[in-house]
């Protein structure tokens, strides 16, 4: 059951990055007409229609994360403190800091995505979705490269 929960949060995980990272890149860096390259179309998309499905995934992948959690608590940080990597047991205490940050986030970012968009919080509305980008891409680093040095 545990494996299938990991399994689970890697792949709403996945699922969050490719979500945030469309929205990010279409806020940030939007296509121009007559661009027919697959970035283009990458960016192309209407970031509003991304702003459900990334405070669902973000919930999923943090409560996955949360029931997982206390297996690699007793499991690979142990291993990982034994071995004296406190770098990497310290990175993953930067990763529960950044993702407890985004949760925290999620309602304003949900308040400045609320339809119909209001023009003057454009800015306010880019910088939310960075940070979230941010925080999605670092902490999933982070649960790769534990993952990869001590899988539970």
């Amino acid at each position: 059951m545990l494996t299938f929960l990991f399994v689970m949060h890697g792949l709403c995980a996945i699922t969050l990055m490719g979500a945030i990272t469309h929205q990010a890149l279409s806020l940030w860096w939007p296509a121009r007409a007559g661009n027919a390259n697959f970035m283009a179309r990458f960016r192309a998309v209407k970031a509003a229609n991304y702003t459900n499905a990334v405070i669902v995934l973000f919930i999923l992948t943090f409560t996955f994360g949360a029931i997982v959690y206390p297996s690699y608590r007793i499991g690979a940080r142990v291993y990982m403190e034994n071995l004296k990597m406190s770098a990497v047991v310290g990175s993953f205490e930067m990763k529960e800091h950044l993702v407890s940050f985004g949760l925290g986030l999620l309602p304003a970012y949900w308040y400045f995505w609320r339809q119909p968009l209001a023009p003057q919080h454009e800015t306010t509305r880019k910088l939310i979705v960075l940070l979230l980008a941010l925080f999605v891409w670092s902490a999933f680093f982070v649960g790769y490269v534990l993952n990869n040095i001590r899988g539970v």
